[in-house]
């Protein structure tokens, strides 16, 4: 459908809130990954009330319009992308805190409020809400509830849908849907809210999400680790946790991760290694005991520096290593594909050595970081896009990881969603079964395929299906 001043839907939704400037348009048309294509969509929704949504989705199911959900656009994967014609369905506008309930230890929030926002209000209360990716202060719940998203502090208190506890969605029909409940625990019919959560805006919109509360933790303290050797950095990190610590954070940089980030942040860290782990422990009077086993086995594995934070202050320092990671390599100059496999922590060094091949075998640089605690790393292939030939390479290097993260009994992605960029390796990493199941869930909620089409799901028509699976699918 062309865009024009009369689209439809201005006739239906509130003023202010149907776009369709083409300069708001083109702000407008794609996240933040790279190697994903990005349409004209006909028009931008800035929805302020599950009513927007839903009538948005009813006009559009009505119609066969594709729709395409957004947040903050900072996803990774190409899930937020625009499709040539499709409605712009953006959530950000829908950013407020409904209810915190200290006694229950729950909120309920608007899919647009800002991940950091919330968990600095909950604070006030003496709460937390642990899930932190690291693009927590611009990303939105509804985002992260999108992907699943994790952070660093998964390896003790887990990813988004740990916490989320029910939510209010709405269906491409427009109907509007609750899952789960507010109580801490309830088993009744199938798990919709799990169905939802990391669907990436493809079986319906969310509108409203509950979400579980913890106590504030103590103040952490935090310890560093560098290592000649990143083979045994990987090591030990399955180590420490191999003895029963469990840390409330436990990152990985490589040299390379480290040296960009001391080209925007000069932190003091020693020249000459090849790998470093970031430990934090937040058990209070326990912690100090925690870093010294941390110290003790860092050094069994060859570390040749361990430091150890006096305080949360100069811990905090150190944690704005990880936390600078993003905006380093974006400093670099060069395009990026970034990946997000997820491995067993006894598979990391054969992951981390396996970088190290790719990168020589495809002669392009690849850098790695992640979240070593829990066995998922976001290697960064960095190249120059305007190299027509080094850029396939990058292609190339980058899918090479992920087959070598599925080699190694590990997934496509632990926390950046499928979207766009891995929906042809969700088809290798699934078996048949999986494949149909997903498939017949899609077209049981979503059957003439508007919401988010072409994302997460590989095509029935690739070379991913048999014949009989495709089928069923025709």
């Amino acid at each position: 459908m062309t865009a024009t001043d009369m689209h439809p839907l201005r006739q239906k939704l509130p003023e202010g809130t149907v776009f369709d400037d083409l300069d708001v348009l083109e702000a407008h048309r794609s996240d933040r990954a790279t190697f994903c294509p990005a349409g004209t969509p006909s028009v931008l929704v800035r929805a302020r009330s599950t009513e927007d949504v839903a009538t948005t989705l009813k006009w559009a199911h009505e119609n066969r319009i594709p729709v395409v959900p957004q947040g903050a656009r900072s996803g990774l994967s190409g899930a937020a992308n625009a499709i040539d014609g499709c409605i712009l369905l953006s959530l950000e506008k829908m950013d407020e805190i409904v209810e915190i309930d200290a006694e229950e230890q729950i909120a309920v929030v608007r899919p647009g409020v800002i991940n950091g926002v919330l968990a600095a209000k909950v604070a006030e209360y003496g709460l937390s809400y642990p899930p932190d990716p690291g693009s927590r202060s611009i990303s939105t719940v509804g985002g992260n509830v999108a992907t699943n998203a994790g952070g660093m502090c998964c390896v003790k208190y887990g990813v988004t849908g740990d916490f989320v506890r029910g939510l209010e969605v709405v269906l491409a029909d427009g109907r509007v849907m609750r899952t789960g409940r507010r109580t801490a625990k309830g088993v009744a019919g199938y798990d919709l809210t799990r169905l939802i959560v990391g669907s990436e805006g493809t079986l319906g919109v969310v509108t409203e999400v509950t979400v579980a509360l913890r106590p504030a933790a103590a103040q952490p303290l935090t310890a560093v680790a560098f290592f000649p050797a990143i083979a045994d950095a990987a090591r030990a990190v399955a180590g420490y946790l191999g003895e029963g610590y469990r840390p409330s954070v436990l990152e990985f940089m490589d040299d390379p991760t480290v040296r960009a980030v001391q080209r925007i942040a000069d932190l003091g860290f020693p020249d000459g290694m090849a790998g470093m782990l970031l430990v934090q422990s937040d058990r209070g009077e326990a912690a100090p005991g925690d870093l010294a086993a941390f110290e003790r086995v860092a050094r069994s594995f060859s570390a040749s520096e361990v430091v150890v934070a006096d305080n949360p202050a100069e811990g905090e320092l150190l944690m704005q290593a990880r936390r600078l990671c993003g905006d380093a390599h974006e400093n670099m100059g060069l395009s990026l594909l970034i990946d997000d496999v997820c491995v067993p922590r006894r598979r990391l060094v054969d992951l981390v050595e396996g970088l190290g091949r790719i990168a020589e075998r495809h002669r392009v640089q690849v850098m790695c970081a992640g979240h070593a605690g829990d066995g998922n790393m976001h290697p960064v292939v960095a190249f120059d896009a305007s190299d027509p030939d080094e850029t396939v390479r990058a292609q190339e290097a980058f899918d090479a990881i992920m087959a070598l993260g599925l080699e190694l009994g590990g997934t496509i992605t632990g926390e950046h969603g499928v979207g766009y960029l891995k929906r042809r390796w969700l088809g290798k990493e699934l078996d048949e079964a999986g494949l149909w199941t997903q498939h017949a869930i899609k077209n049981a909620l979503d059957p003439h395929n508007i919401l988010n089409p072409g994302r997460v799901l590989p095509d029935p028509g690739c070379g991913d299906f048999n014949e009989n699976q495709r089928a069923d699918f025709h």
